[in-house]
């Protein structure tokens, strides 16, 4: 046992693994701390997240868009730059998927991919702006992407309010032909709001592996994250890499915006501030170690902690209980490399 932990072919999978259970281990610790029984705190989590079928149903619908934005987050990653625009991408894909929804009325089996696409492009449009700057001026995607990010709440709230019918809190309500909502799925869950936007998020992780891992076009982004001198100087396009890599990961940003607003709702929302998605992507992505599969299992991951925390509020346990374990996982996920070096001295040590 000591030896298959300690091999370094299974530290990508090991190193996750160690995150989420010191995650869980320093959450019942501060339960303790406050009073709590960590027993009573963790059947509570497990109660509301797969406690009958409608919860089961809330839990996927909470997954979707954190795996996406996982997704965008880890394409960014793997090509050397840092996505943390998700926040933005994600809601002018939203605004997107919804307008074109409303807008226009075609048979599902058109309107429906239609309106995917124009959540995608828009993200992928928010994601050009970083990307060009970057690749053209040298101007650092982070500072691009926070900005943005506000940008994209406010000029999405003001547009929300400009569409026929809408008041100033949503918008009306999209042609069916544009949903992904299901009678089918929600009868199956007890009338939760499961959508199929849950084979989306499977097929962009399927997507993301493939590029990534099995195309010469996913190397090449690959290198120049690696080091964009020496992919220059290979011949390889730096700054097209570059504005596309911040492109198709604003698309699967926009995608994840699109789940929610002809998804788990049917209509685009002013909100007030940015919900947290694209931040927790990255939290996503640090746990699922960048992977295509990883991202999925660390969505629903996120996503159940999320789902079980207003069980865990009933059983009368702070749902910010939920947050702290989430930022524990964060935290020991960041200690990636600290847990790379405990794992090669027991190894040492074991020989």
């Amino acid at each position: 046992m000591v030896k298959f932990i300690t091999d370094e072919k299974n530290q990508r999978y090991i190193v996750p693994l160690l995150s989420v259970f010191f995650g869980f281990l320093a959450g019942a610790i501060i339960m303790m701390i406050t009073g709590i029984n960590p027993i009573d705190g963790y059947r509570a989590l497990v109660k509301g997240i797969i406690g009958n079928p409608r919860k089961f149903g809330e839990w996927i619908v909470s997954s979707i868009p954190l795996i996406l934005t996982g997704l965008a987050i880890a394409f960014g990653f793997r090509t050397g730059l840092f996505n943390i625009g998700a926040e933005g991408q994600l809601i002018v894909g939203s605004f997107a998927a919804a307008a074109m929804g409303i807008l226009i009325e075609l048979p599902k089996v058109i309107h429906l991919p239609l309106v995917l696409i124009a959540a995608a492009l828009a993200g992928a449009l928010w994601g050009f702006i970083p990307g060009f700057l970057k690749a053209r001026f040298k101007v650092h995607e982070v500072v691009v992407t926070i900005m943005l990010n506000y940008t994209a709440l406010h000029l999405v709230n003001y547009a929300i309010k400009i569409l026929p019918g809408s008041s100033n809190t949503r918008t009306v309500e999209i042609f069916p032909s544009a949903s992904l909502s299901s009678e089918f799925l929600s009868g199956l869950t007890k009338y939760s709001r499961l959508h199929w936007g849950f084979i989306i998020a499977l097929l962009g992780a399927f997507i993301f592996w493939y590029v990534i891992e099995r195309t010469t076009f996913g190397y090449e982004l690959r290198s120049v994250g690696f080091n964009q001198h020496a992919s220059e100087y290979a011949g390889m396009k730096v700054n097209r890499n570059v504005v596309l890599s911040m492109m198709i990961s604003g698309a699967f940003a926009g995608l994840a915006g699109a789940m929610i607003s002809i998804g788990t709702f049917d209509y685009a929302r002013v909100i007030g501030a940015a919900e947290g998605y694209g931040f927790d992507g990255i939290a996503v992505a640090l746990l699922g170690n960048n992977g295509g599969l990883g991202i999925v299992i660390a969505g629903l991951l996120f996503g159940a902690l999320k789902a079980g925390s207003s069980a865990m509020a009933l059983a009368k346990v702070p749902k910010e209980i939920a947050d702290i374990i989430m930022a524990f996982m964060v935290l020991f996920a960041a200690m990636n490399y600290g847990f790379k070096r405990l794992l090669l001295s027991l190894r040492k040590e074991g020989k």
